[in-house]
Order: structure tokens, then sequence, then C-alpha cells
């Protein structure tokens, strides 16, 4: 596995915020009692499609991971996408795991694992250059100076997301936040031997890219808040 420095932002200490906000409803913490078990990532051991996915699912099945999933629109329409791909979530919010647990049982969904909690501390555990594609789409943006450690985008991170990704694999990252954006562009221009940003030109990181779909976040990003939308596509060298 990966070293990464001491003091670097990449294990479970990131948990930052709250994990629940209102009551579940009834069905949505039956799915957390029954279904959530079921297809949890395990605790601990490496995590890899084989262990995952079980019979049939070997070194070549494409593995890809979302960072902080929110409500799970994007996994799931992802999953449903590619049947023949293993989808891993992250999400420390109870109620978005819930809501993805809904979308998995509706749409008969076997080829997803989640788990509840930080996403780093999973994906540490998967071994490098297995992934395909890890997203990280609108994540908190922790506007803040003094909470910018706080942030996703930084160089820990992003170190352990390089590690992961196999050669031509790819991060996706959006955001609807000014602050963020900025941070986030400074950092990606330290990790340039790492990662190519895929884009010829504005229309590229103004325009979601075919099989991104819109989650509900980013809808009412734009319809509620008028905020302007960034997508951003890197390929790992």
């Amino acid at each position: 596995m990966t070293a990464f420095k001491e003091g670097d932002p990449t294990t479970l200490s990131r948990l930052y915020g709250r994990s629940q906000g209102k009551p579940l409803r009834a069905r949505q913490q039956g799915l957390v009692d029954t279904l959530l078990p079921r297809i949890a990532v395990p605790t601990e051991g490496p995590v890899t499609a084989a262990g995952l996915f079980g019979d049939g699912a070997d070194g070549d099945r494409p593995l890809h991971f979302e960072i902080g999933f929110g409500g799970g629109e994007h996994l799931a329409y992802r999953a449903d996408l590619l049947p023949d791909h293993g989808f891993i979530g992250a999400e420390p919010y109870l109620n978005g795991v819930a809501q993805a647990l809904t979308h998995i049982e509706d749409d008969r969904l076997a080829n997803v694992r989640l788990h509840h909690g930080d996403a780093l501390g999973v994906l540490e555990r998967i071994p490098d250059g297995a992934l395909t594609m890890v997203y990280l789409l609108h994540p908190d943006p922790w506007p803040k100076a003094r909470h910018a450690k706080r942030r996703m985008m930084n160089d820990g991170p992003l170190q352990m997301i390089a590690a992961k990704l196999k050669p031509g694999g790819e991060f996706r990252f959006g955001t609807d936040h000014a602050v963020y954006l900025r941070h986030a562009l400074m950092v990606m221009q330290r990790h340039t031997d790492a990662f190519e940003w895929v884009a010829e030109g504005p229309a590229d990181w103004q325009n979601r890219p075919s099989g991104w779909c819109e989650t509900r976040y980013e809808h009412k990003a734009r319809t509620v808040f008028g905020h302007e939308v960034w997508y951003f596509r890197f390929r790992r060298r």
C-alpha cells in the first residue's frame, strides 16, 4: 500500500461535520438495517473487485470509486450504465446512504458496494493501480481559509487517488463553488506529473461530459442559487 507523510489528511480523522439530518423514513431505515449490511464494504483487509463481488469478479473487472456520493444519483446512474463494472461509494451522511440504498433496490443494482463513513480509509485499502475511475462531485467547499486543510482536494488525498488509479484511469471532479474551484486548480497544478487535464478549451469544463448525469445537488445549485457549474476530467499519466 502507498505510504504518506505524517500529518497528511488521509485517514478517518478527516471526517468532519454532521453525520445525520432528519429522521429516516420507515423504508429507508429498513434498507439501512437489512440491505446495507449485505452490500457494505468490509471493514478490514484489501478492497478488491474479487473480494467485493465474488465469483466471476476477477482482476479484469473495472472498478470505480465515488468519494461522497450525496444521495447516490450519480453512483446509481453509472452503475446502471456499466453493469459489468464494479462501483464503490463512500458517504459519511446517513441520510445520503439511505437514499442511495433506495436507488440500488429500485434499480436492482448488483454491482454497487457502499461504505457509510469517510472515503479515504477505504481508498487506502484498495491496491495501487486497481481503479479505472474516481469521482469527486460537489465536495463540501469548506470556504473559510482556516478550514482549507479539510478540503478533499488537497495534496494527501490527491496523492492517494493518483496511486490507486491505473495508468490511463480517470479522475472526475465537479464543483459550483468559485473559491473551491480556485483552490482545486491550484492544488492540481502541483500534480501535473501524475495527472493530465483532459480539455481542449472552455467548453470542456463548462459543459457536463457524456456519462455524467445531473444530480439533485447540481440542479439546485443551478436553478435555486444560480451558480455556474464546472466539470473536470484528469487522466492518470
